[in-house]
């Protein structure tokens, strides 16, 4: 059996084999069903499609104008015939079981190597990237319950997945479903995917968007959630992110302003998009990338997929060494989809499913004093009661708060209890946890071993191939009768002994590391249009000089006195008057946090 990446025994051998697993991925994972876009032909792009981005994510690539469009369909990272939407397994096993049995927080379980602002910042991206919609209400999938189950409803009902042209038929491929968010990384969930939503967000004065006088967005029609792009799924952590990028994009288009003054509200408000998103992907690449995946090799490894092997400073002082890709990073290069069109896909989905990243009970504390100010249940920060909790407390010690709080560790028996009993704004409750299990069978995602059998990975022989914790392979065992081909993804993915440094298995990490430098390498604002030309100078120059901290400082200066000297925001904070961990005292510390944050045992 060849090596593993991670198996290598230098530096430069792994990062030789992950360079070369992303081009095998490249070539070999890139797939798209029939009816993935429309054949409406959309005429000649205007000087406004080349210089901007549009609300629906239309002409990105002006050759293939609804590339990446709202309403497209997502694509696979599996071949076509093993996109099997097999309803005749669909509830075998019984998800209910499944997420009884393996996944429910029996303990929350810390990742101590990020903070609870890096599983809010997460979700903030789901939402920019996709959503497949609300589903019909007399579409359901029921699933009884089994005796002792004490979920409120027999049957559990959750909602199909509608396809754009027709029912759902048992059989291969399985149906292209629909992105109702555009795919590119383009700041929708501030922005809204569409004109109609761009417009109810927008003041139409000076390109800003509306942020009220107290600094807090305005609210929606919805209870308890605020105006903004995206609006599902709704909780305070998201919410501070949004309301955070709201105010760095109207702060952007007061810089243009004032560098610009000739310029009108349509022209400021789109370079206000470019840049927003250009930050928001560049703070995901090499902030929370890296502090997620501490892995040396990774560490290199995303760093150079925005700027090169070559670094940051080469760039900032000499610029791109011609179009390597590799010596001056993706961003400025040329643009290339490799061996499909671009769009998401239904795999990307499924592997960035982490709820056990949220905490179950939440504790805030004064930024000013330290002290403990109230303690709260998860379901008293989401939904209908989201922004009645935020319109009580200051932003700063609700930054404070989710710095100093752990995100949970992405395992087995560790999924939020709150979310397994999740009532939502419009009444329905459901068991998210039953969902992520369902929502991979009736899309067509392979099982665990299928799945990973697709990239080229090893298949396991049996289930206590897959997890060294012998207590947790005699309880997958238990749920799916010894047969090591029927576990689904998420339980094989959970129950994996990551590599050292990562948060999340390296079954997922193979579609992260095709679809991470994909999304940049796909789209031309982030390659060939990524320019002065194209952002302005003062726009071009904010996204490459900017950091997470820098933005947070600029509109929460009282955070000054916890960050300050803090080199990781993703990372948990210091408590208030506590010195930041020095970098030579977190290097030696690292690998005794990251072994001890998911407990493997046997």
């Amino acid at each position: 059996m060849s090596r593993q990446w991670y198996e290598h025994p230098s530096l430069v051998l792994q990062l030789k084999a992950l360079a070369g697993l992303r081009n095998d991925l490249r070539e070999h994972n890139l797939f798209e069903g029939d009816g993935i876009r429309p054949k409406e032909d959309l005429g000649e792009p205007t000087e406004e499609v080349k210089r901007a981005r549009t609300p629906d994510g239309t002409w990105n690539d002006l050759s293939e104008p609804w590339m990446g469009a709202k309403g497209t369909g997502f694509g696979r990272n599996v071949p076509l015939a093993k996109t099997v939407t097999d309803t005749k397994r669909l509830l075998d096993p019984d998800p209910r079981l499944i997420s009884r049995r393996l996944m429910a927080r029996d303990e929350f379980k810390p990742a101590g190597i990020i903070n609870a602002l890096a599983a809010a910042w997460l979700q903030f991206e789901n939402h920019n990237w996709f959503f497949h919609g609300d589903g019909l209400a007399d579409k359901t999938i029921n699933i009884p319950l089994r005796k002792g189950d004490e979920f409120p409803e027999d049957p559990m009902r959750i909602r199909c997945t509608i396809p754009p042209h027709g029912e759902i038929v048992d059989g291969c491929p399985a149906p292209v479903f629909s992105n109702v968010e555009t795919h590119w990384w383009d700041g929708s969930q501030i922005y809204g995917s569409g004109r109609e939503r761009q417009a109810e967000v927008r003041t139409f004065v000076d390109g800003k968007i509306k942020v009220g006088d107290d600094g807090r967005l305005p609210k929606s029609d919805i209870p308890g959630i605020d105006l903004t792009g995206m609006r599902e799924n709704w909780w305070v952590g998201v919410g501070i992110l949004h309301t955070l990028f709201a105010r760095e994009h109207n702060a952007v288009c007061d810089a243009l302003k004032k560098a610009y003054p000739s310029l009108d509200d349509q022209r400021l408000f789109e370079l206000g998009v470019l840049v927003v998103s250009a930050l928001i992907a560049k703070i995901h690449t090499v902030e929370w990338t890296t502090c997620v995946l501490r892995h040396p090799a990774l560490q290199i490894g995303m760093n150079a997929n925005w700027y090169g092997a070559l670094g940051e400073t080469f760039r900032d002082r000499i610029g791109r060494v011609g179009d390597s890709e590799a010596l001056s990073g993706i961003i400025g290069s040329p643009t290339d989809h490799h061996s499909a069109p671009f769009s998401l896909t239904e795999e990307f989905v499924s592997v960035y499913r982490m709820h056990p990243l949220i905490p179950d009970d939440w504790n805030f504390f004064s930024l000013e004093s330290g002290e403990h100010l109230e303690k709260r249940e998860f379901t008293e920060l989401q939904g209908r009661f989201t922004r009645d909790f935020m319109d009580r407390m200051e932003f700063g010690d609700m930054w404070y708060s989710f710095g100093l709080a752990s995100a949970g560790a992405v395992c087995l028996h560790n999924y939020p209890n709150a979310l397994r009993q999740l009532t939502r704004v419009d009444g329905q409750i459901t068991d998210l946890a039953t969902l992520d299990i369902v929502r991979d069978r009736e899309r067509g995602v392979p099982r665990y071993n299928d799945f990973r059998e697709a990239l080229r990975m090893p298949r396991r022989k049996s289930i206590d191939d897959i997890t060294p914790n012998k207590q947790w392979a005699k309880e997958i065992s238990e749920v799916y009768n010894g047969d090591v081909d029927a576990v689904d993804l998420q339980i094989g993915m959970q129950a994996e002994q990551p590599p050292k440094g990562f948060g999340f298995s390296d079954t997922a990490f193979r579609i992260f590391i095709l679809m991470a430098s994909r999304r940049l390498k796909s789209d031309r604002f982030f390659t060939k249009d990524f320019r002065p030309e194209v952002y302005t100078q003062i726009g071009y120059d904010w996204v490459n000089h900017t950091t997470m901290k820098d933005v947070l400082l600029r509109h929460y200066p009282e955070l000054e006195t916890v960050i300050g000297d803090v080199e990781r925001v993703f990372a948990p904070w210091p408590k208030l008057g506590a010195p930041a961990e020095g970098k030579k005292r977190r290097v030696v510390q690292l690998a005794d946090t990251v072994r001890a944050y998911i407990p493997w045992g046997s």
